[in-house]
């Protein structure tokens, strides 16, 4: 049976403003700079605010928007991205030469580094080798990723060949054509694996038993050396300790990432560090500055702001084509003011929360010690400045903070607490640097096991389970005691 049946809901839903205040507090200041380079260019109702204007006048924009729009054009009419066409394109940029007379061009010089590939191109058109081969090395040396190996099986090679370029080649000549990258530098590139990449940078070293020694652990025992199992090398190729002490210091000087030494432009820029904000220590008072240089001051565009003026004053016998000029403009302007909104407020969001942290966590930024890290979660900083927990979450993230101790992220300041022997509430970091330390200081010859370090922290006052060493060491990126263990 079908019938019609009413029903009231209430649900929530976030205004476009607030869903752009979202994404622009997740923003590193590179990001932000970007979205804001981006929004200049969109919207031309949105500029650069170079000169100070009264607020007068803004309230004056603000309260002409809203006499403006009392028609009967619904909010669907001035929908985000309804009159964006190719009309709104200006004539003058399609021309060509389209410069005053005086005006001078000049020409920036730029400079790129070579990448990883073109280098290994670069040295292959330098061998002589057939026209067919030469095609094969390229295809080949574009299938090294960025560590320098080739991961690929040769029968996708080959079929890649011979689909796109209608090149029948085998697994011999592949082969073949391998050992002429094999020579390529630096040592070691066009590996299949980490066992070929050493031996091929050991065969560019002098011959010398110590050499003669290192190729004898990779080949015959190269499992037992990567788990460290140097007994069983020992005795299976009859070697001195010593002899094998000179090999295994040989081996760990090998680079087994030969391709590590490019770095592409775009990791580089992402490997660069911005802080967010700057706290200084000026006589004991922390004082906190906003890092704005990539937050420029933004304004609504005066003359769309007349245009509209203009509409309102002169609504009666309009075409249509003013009219939909007009909600244009309306869509423009009101983009704008969004925009304008939420970076005021990401600004205002980025200070508070970071003034609770800092108060937080006032005698770390005044001493510049981890042992004076308190405890603190999202939480907590959520009840001091007001904001929701996955307010703070986003603000935390990909932000960082220059101090007088140096640059550290936000997430850093962030952690769990527990208590010592003392009763005394401490945090988890403090805790981990010192089973840093007591790793650093151990017998390399007879590595700390998680139970020995255990109690070592015990005998300092932190009660911690084995499991837990364990999960604080695997934070630290420290390997377990076999694999700690030296010569």
């Amino acid at each position: 049976m079908i019938k019609q049946q009413l029903s009231q809901s209430l649900q929530q839903k976030l205004s476009p403003l607030q869903i752009q205040q979202i994404k622009l507090l997740e923003f590193s200041s590179l990001e932000i700079e970007d979205r804001i380079r981006q929004e200049l260019e969109e919207n031309p109702a949105l500029e650069r605010s170079d000169e100070w204007e009264s607020p007068e006048n803004e309230d004056t924009d603000s309260d002409t928007l809203e006499q403006t729009y009392e028609s009967n054009e619904t909010q669907e009419d001035i929908a985000l991205g309804d009159y964006l066409t190719d009309d709104d394109v200006p004539d003058y940029t399609l021309q060509a030469n389209n410069f005053s007379a005086d005006r001078q061009y000049e020409q920036i010089p730029y400079a790129e580094s070579e990448s990883f590939h073109e280098h290994l191109l670069e040295q292959l058109r330098l061998r002589a080798i057939s026209e067919k081969e030469m095609k094969i090395g390229e295809y080949i040396i574009g299938n090294i990723d960025d560590d320098g190996y080739l991961r690929r099986e040769f029968a996708a090679i080959s079929d890649d060949l011979l689909f796109q370029y209608g090149i029948d080649v085998s697994e011999k000549e592949l082969e073949e054509v391998l050992y002429v990258i094999h020579d390529l530098d630096p040592p070691g590139i066009g590996a299949r694996n980490l066992q070929e990449c050493l031996l091929l940078q050991l065969n560019r070293r002098s011959e010398t038993d110590t050499v003669q020694d290192c190729r004898s652990v990779l080949q015959d025992h190269f499992d037992d050396f990567t788990k460290k199992h140097y007994d069983k090398i020992q005795k299976g190729l009859n070697l001195s300790e010593e002899r094998l002490k000179d090999a295994v210091k040989e081996i760990v000087q090998l680079n087994p990432k030969p391709g590590s030494a490019w770095e592409n432009d775009l990791t580089s820029k992402l490997s660069q560090v911005i802080p967010d904000f700057v706290v200084e220590n000026v006589n004991g008072e922390l004082v906190l500055h906003i890092n704005d240089r990539h937050v420029p001051a933004l304004k609504v565009n005066r003359e769309y702001s007349v245009l509209l003026t203009e509409y309102a004053t002169n609504k009666k016998n309009q075409s249509t084509e003013n009219k939909e000029a007009a909600l244009f403009v309306k869509q423009k302007l009101d983009a704008a003011k969004w925009f304008i909104d939420a970076v005021n407020q990401r600004q205002r969001t980025l200070k508070s929360v970071m003034t609770a942290i800092m108060s937080f966590q006032q005698d770390f930024f005044l001493s510049g010690d981890e042992t004076d890290l308190k405890p603190m979660v999202l939480k907590d900083i959520s009840e001091r400045c007001g904001y929701d927990i996955s307010t703070i979450s986003r603000v935390s993230a990909s932000k960082y903070v220059q101090t007088d101790s140096g640059i550290y992220s936000l997430k850093y300041f962030f952690s769990e607490g527990m208590q010592n022997e003392k009763g005394e509430e401490i945090s988890t970091r403090e805790i981990k640097t010192i089973l840093k330390e007591c790793v650093d200081e151990e017998d390399k010859k007879s590595p700390l096991t998680d139970e020995k370090l255990m109690e070592l922290l015990l005998e300092k006052g932190y009660e911690l389970a084995r499991r837990t060493v364990a999960k604080y060491r695997e934070q630290l990126d420290i390997p377990v005691a076999r694999l700690r263990k030296e010569l």
